[in-house]
């Protein structure tokens, strides 16, 4: 039996850690060449550090170690002609793209008085980013082609990212998250007669950076001064309906890799939650369901 995305060449943008490094490790497992891009530099409204050129060589020297041909490159999905001429680079080395996974994200969050720069920031990040890339993507991806956008559980539950304690960053954050549901379907039709399918993943917390700093933990933990990972991680659990603090980024990767083989050929427009049950407890818990 072969492997699951044998022959074919897949770009991921924040690949750097996190989830983005788990989608390439995952997807150079079954048998993809991978287009790994990241910023690998930080944004200054972005409360923890972003990913460095180390990560990025880390998850360069995964993927070969996992089987698969890499051309890592950093590139700001912000700039639409930075990506397009990253994504060009990779194509003309591995010779066609058949998957893109828009992955990359940010939540920036208020330390000090409140900056509608941070909104500014998440939106083009997290919205404008994924947008960029399917955009300079397209024209290289045949008919028959997978999109992956990562969308947020988070971003899907009022009172959730767009909390007032999070700022105009996790306003931006939490709007972007949801705009990528109208995105994601609209674009579902447009490229359903080329059979070229895009799908969102929407994660729960997830075991990264992200969520992982200490203005997340004080916002779980808001009855402390200065919370820790393991206090914060007693409250991380009642997000979910399963007693999970989190899900790990290879949970997320798997699902990935189902969208972007051939097994999901008739899967489109899709809003795929990885959240322990999480959008359902809100929902129920909002009397809406």
């Amino acid at each position: 039996m072969g492997k699951r995305l044998e022959g074919k060449v897949a770009v991921i943008t924040g690949a750097a850690r996190g989830q983005g490094r788990a989608h390439a490790v995952r997807f150079a497992q079954e048998g993809a060449d991978v287009i790994a891009l990241d910023i690998c530099r930080q944004i200054e409204s972005n409360p923890y550090p972003l990913a460095t050129p180390e990560d990025l060589a880390e998850t360069e020297r995964l993927v070969k170690e996992a089987g698969g041909r890499i051309v890592a490159r950093q590139a700001d999905v912000r700039e639409r002609v930075e990506l397009k001429e990253a994504i060009a680079a990779g194509v003309a080395e591995l010779g066609r793209l058949d998957i893109v996974v828009a992955n990359a994200g940010i939540l920036p969050m208020a330390m000090g008085e409140p900056e509608v720069g941070d909104f500014v920031d998440a939106a083009d990040v997290d919205l404008v980013g994924v947008m960029n890339t399917v955009s300079v993507s397209l024209p290289h991806l045949p008919d028959g082609s997978s999109i992956v956008v990562t969308g947020s559980t988070a971003g899907l539950v009022p009172g959730a990212a767009d909390n007032p304690i999070m700022g105009p960053g996790g306003a931006g954050y939490g709007w972007s998250k949801r705009t990528l549901v109208s995105y994601v379907e609209e674009m579902a039709l447009h490229l359903a007669p080329r059979f070229i399918r895009i799908n969102a993943m929407h994660p729960s917390n997830c075991n990264t950076h992200l969520l992982h700093n200490d203005g997340l933990y004080g916002l779980f933990r808001p009855d402390l001064e200065k919370p820790t990972r393991e206090d914060a991680e007693l409250t991380f659990t009642f997000f979910q309906a399963m007693p999970i603090p989190y899900v790990e980024p290879e949970d997320v990767a798997n699902l990935a890799l189902f969208l972007a083989s051939d097994e999901s050929r008739y899967i489109t427009g899709q809003q795929i939650g990885v959240d322990g049950g999480a959008l359902l407890k809100a929902r129920r818990g909002s009397g809406s369901l």
